[in-house]
């Protein structure tokens, strides 16, 4: 909308301070003229296809909202794999995630005007009065400030706006007196005292009944806060301010906005991840459009469309352009320093920077958008979900996905705005892949790893909130809304504001006193909506010919990555700078370029730490080369049809289930439980999958004892009651310290939350059949439709089939280095001893927060990794020169890199941030 346009098309002037209706209405003509472009060339999804996705997407939420409602209510979120409700304090901590839960049904008031844009309107009008009548936001809790913003009170304020829509229809809601408005009032008042710094900056931390500070309050002493969570309230609070009158809202959020404008870095116009709220220093110097910055971004472009405040666009404009600078590597967006922004902080993305192509056509500047959105496409396509974070060559960095939807906002904004069917092709994929792979019979649930399949019992409040809106939206013609939705904006939450907030109750400042924009140059900043001509040519083809070189950026050919070659490093035909993967300590060149990083020019200084930023990540993938990679076990008989995946633990000793084909059969309990004893039960377990207590013998012996009692395999269940991968590091199981090689059969391991599943379905349906694979296999529809699961002799004999198959295969495994993968967190492999007291062999920087994880996973499974390479590479050597070790070889680097000890102590300290 603020791009310059520029000759002819729909360049239309807007005059500064125009009204919004005048903006959106100059847009919408720029709409139009777009989207009959891109129909005139490209054949449209039928309407009746649109309408069967539609229905898809309703029928979706009704099975999440159903089950939360039925589960779940008045719990904050619904746990899907045991069809409970997340109480705060009665489930294992999960850290900062559970700072969103405040005892206030979080999930009902996150979907209130989810159930609207969804033409609900009688179940509104019930959640509502359940709010009203239920949600009690008193409660002796700590809170995030930034979540209960963005989910609570913008929650109550969409619910808010579109009740009294509905009432001036004048047949829902016609009770309806501002009970919302006032909830969200009360909340607002309990979150102004977290803004009691002297910088204006909010506490990142809240006790909703006692506020800060107080010894009862538990909180108040934090110094830091990020970026985003400081800079995303002027939406809510300012529309709070414009609905009740009270301007103190909009006040406090102003300021904090304030504040941070004012401490950009100045040379670069980028502002870091983290900041003092005391000092205003920055304590993290990293930037980027993901993690902790990420709506920042969003609230300044947004509060100008909101607000009609010339500022906020002058901000974002300043940001952009730097975004673009130095962050926008097409198709890559890649985090830098603040004060050395031609400088990379870090070879990966997270997955929140989904939302900035979004973002990109809010703004007007569509290729880049085009460009993000499908390179981020193509990883989905490679691992049906984008993992929470991928590397520059994408393989999986975090292998978590926990549901976001913020690339499903940016396909709908990208389809609004180009009107290309192929963004309708691409939300049908995420349809399809929700219901494939993370749909379970009481919700949808995140995945614990996207490579394996496994789920993780969480279904958060913003994929009500988010996900099925916009995918609602995406295919859901102007009639099929109730309400005219241009008339209102999404936060980044997705809940609704209505524009004409923009001239309600307008007592602040139009213009910010407190900065000065002397060095900003408005000329930049032309008043006009994009030109589509220069936007979207007379070729309809003009959206693919971006696409097309992006189609492969992901594929079996491992492509080492697109970071950006800075223009000075090819100043007079100079050679790119010297990159981590490509070092060989025997070539005299590359010694000579190491030993002048930092000393000739800023540039090779530039390099130098780059250099040293690949090499503590190449340090890292080579210690997690001997960690196996988590297992899945799928319960797939009836009900459950695949739709469930537990997250397993290896074992160094059994089958290779990644080499070989799954495991699939009945489990069976073996007697003794522990299995630490020939089994009194034999005739139980034969053909089948054992289930065993961990504790009192070691793993291999109680492989040996189930196998000698003709398991097919076995299932090791924690016996620490509560355990659950959610809250702790895979275990792999150790062998004796002996010879396994007689141990045929796979072994897995499941925390106890996960055997409890297990165990739970064969009380409550006898027989359960399960699938024992490196990665959760694709569901079978035909088998859903089946009444009943297949019977235990077809399974028996096709269990023999499967040992004869094993015992054929088994003498054919070498001892081949494994696929480049780790362990969804730092596994703590366990001693032979399989006690309490076991000594841990797991990787010296072992994390036990699974978010976490650095792992670094090729997205196909099939690309040689750089450590094989490297080895590969060592191997030649030393056949022409035996004399010369790898270990030898190493010795430069580390003499060289001991200098910096206080740089590579940085980095490591930004490797370990979570998103």
């Amino acid at each position: 909308m603020s791009e310059a346009g520029g000759g002819p098309g729909c360049g239309f002037p807007v005059p500064q301070r125009a009204p919004w209706s005048l903006v959106a209405a100059t847009a919408a003509l720029c709409l139009v003229s777009a989207t009959s472009v891109w129909t005139a060339g490209a054949a449209p999804m039928s309407r009746e296809e649109k309408q069967k996705l539609g229905n898809q997407v309703l029928e979706m939420f009704d099975h999440a909202y159903g089950n939360y409602m039925e589960h779940a209510y008045p719990a904050d979120e619904l746990m899907p794999l045991t069809c409970r409700g997340r109480v705060r304090g009665q489930e294992p901590s999960r850290g900062d995630v559970d700072d969103a839960l405040g005892k206030f049904s979080l999930t009902l008031i996150d979907s209130l005007d989810t159930l609207v844009v969804l033409n609900k309107t009688k179940e509104f009008e019930d959640a509502v009065r359940k709010v009203l009548r239920d949600v009690n936001l008193d409660n002796d809790v700590v809170v995030s400030v930034f979540e209960t913003n963005i989910r609570v009170l913008g929650g109550l304020l969409g619910g808010h706006s579109l009740a009294i829509m509905l009432k001036e229809k004048g047949e829902y809601m016609q009770w309806y007196n501002d009970e919302l408005l006032q909830m969200a009032k009360q909340l607002g008042y309990k979150l102004l005292p977290a803004f009691n710094t002297t910088s204006g900056l909010p506490y990142p931390r809240i006790n909703l009944k006692f506020g800060i500070r107080k010894p009862e309050a538990r909180t108040g002493t934090e110094t830091d806060t990020c970026t985003a969570c400081a800079g995303t309230l002027i939406l809510e609070f300012a529309a709070l301010s414009r609905f009740t009158g009270a301007t103190i809202f909009e006040e406090y959020a102003r300021k904090a906005l304030d504040f941070l404008w004012e401490k950009r870095q100045r040379s670069s116009n980028l502002v870091g991840v983290t900041i003092n709220i005391h000092t205003g220093d920055w304590v993290r110097k990293d930037s980027g459009v993901g993690a902790g910055i990420d709506s920042y971004y969003e609230y300044l472009l947004k509060a100008y469309v909101l607000l009609g405040d010339d500022s906020f666009l002058e901000r974002f404009n300043t940001h952009y352009d730097a975004i673009m600078r130095y962050i926008s590597q097409p198709p890559l967006l890649l985090d830098v320093h603040i004060h050395k922004p031609m400088l990379n902080a870090r070879t990966w993305m997270d997955a929140l920077l989904a939302f900035f192509p979004g973002l990109q056509v809010l703004k007007g500047d569509i290729r880049p958008a085009i460009e993000t959105h499908e390179m981020l496409y193509q990883v989905i396509k490679k691992h049906n979900f984008l993992p929470e974070a991928f590397t520059t060559d994408f393989r999986v960095h975090w292998a978590q996905h926990p549901l976001r939807p913020e690339f499903a906002e940016s396909t709908y904004f990208l389809y609004k705005a180009t009107g290309d069917p192929y963004y309708l092709e691409v939300g049908k994929t995420l349809i399809e892949n929700l219901n494939k792979y993370a749909r379970v019979p009481c919700g949808f649930a995140a995945m614990k790893d996207v490579r394996t399949g496994s789920h993780e019992d969480r279904m958060d409040s913003f994929f009500l909130a988010e996900m099925f809106k916009y995918l609602y939206l995406l295919f859901a013609d102007k009639e099929d809304i109730i309400f005219d939705i241009e008339d209102y904006i999404f936060t980044t939450e997705a809940h609704l504001l209505p524009l004409w907030l923009s001239t309600t109750n307008q007592s602040m400042s139009k213009k910010n006193t407190t900065s000065e924009y002397t060095e900003l140059d408005d000329s930049n900043f032309d008043w006009t909506c994009p030109n589509t001509q220069i936007l979207f040519p007379n070729d309809p083809l003009y959206a693919q010919s971006i696409r097309e070189p992006l189609k492969n950026v992901v594929d079996k050919s491992c492509p080492r990555g697109i970071i950006r070659v800075r223009e000075e490093s090819f100043r007079s035909g100079a050679k790119p700078p010297l990159r981590a993967r490509d070092f060989m300590a025997t070539n005299p060149e590359h010694l000579e370029i190491l030993k002048k990083m930092g000393a000739a020019s800023s540039i090779d200084a530039e390099d130098g730490l780059r250099f040293m930023q690949e090499m503590i990540e190449l340090s890292s993938q080579q210690q997690k080369e001997q960690q196996l990679p988590p297992r899945a076990v799928q319960i797939v008989s009836h009900p459950f049809f695949g739709r469930v995946v537990l997250t397993a633990g290896p074992a160094q000793f059994g089958l290779d289930l990644s080499k070989h084909k799954e495991t699939r059969g009945f489990v069976a309990s073996s007697k003794p439980y522990n299995g630490c004893s020939e089994l009194t039960n034999p005739e139980a377990v034969m053909g089948k999958i054992a289930l065993i207590q961990r504790g009192q013998c070691m793993f291999a012996e109680k492989a040996r004892n189930i196998q000698n009692a003709g398991a097919i395999g076995g299932i090791v269940i924690d016996d620490n009651e509560g355990s659950s991968s959610d809250t702790a590091p895979l275990f792999q199981m150790a062998g004796d310290g002996k010879d396994t090689d007689d141990i045929k059969i796979p072994m897995l391991f499941l925390f106890s939350k996960e055997g409890s599943i297990i165990l739970d379905a064969i009380r409550e349906y006898e027989e359960v059949e399960v699938l024992l694979s490196d990665k959760a296999k694709d569901r079978d529809p035909e088998m859903e439709n089946e009444e009943q699961p297949s019977s235990e002799n077809d399974s028996q004999n096709q269990s023999a089939e499967q040992m004869t198959s094993i015992s054929q295969e088994i003498d054919l495994i070498d001892q081949e280095s494994l696929e480049e993968t780790s362990l969804n967190s730092h596994p703590e492999s366990l001693s032979p001893a399989d006690t309490d007291n076991a000594a841990s062999v797991s990787p010296s920087e072992q994390n036990s927060n699974p978010a976490e994880n650095h792992e670094t996973t090729s997205l196909d499974g099939e690309c040689t990794d750089l450590d094989n390479q490297l080895q590969e590479q060592s191997e030649t050597e030393e056949d022409s020169s035996p004399n010369v070790s790898w270990g030898k070889k190493v010795q430069p680097i580390d003499s060289i890199l001991a200098d910096w000890n206080e740089d590579i102590e940085a980095f490591e300290m930004m490797e370990k941030d979570e998103l």
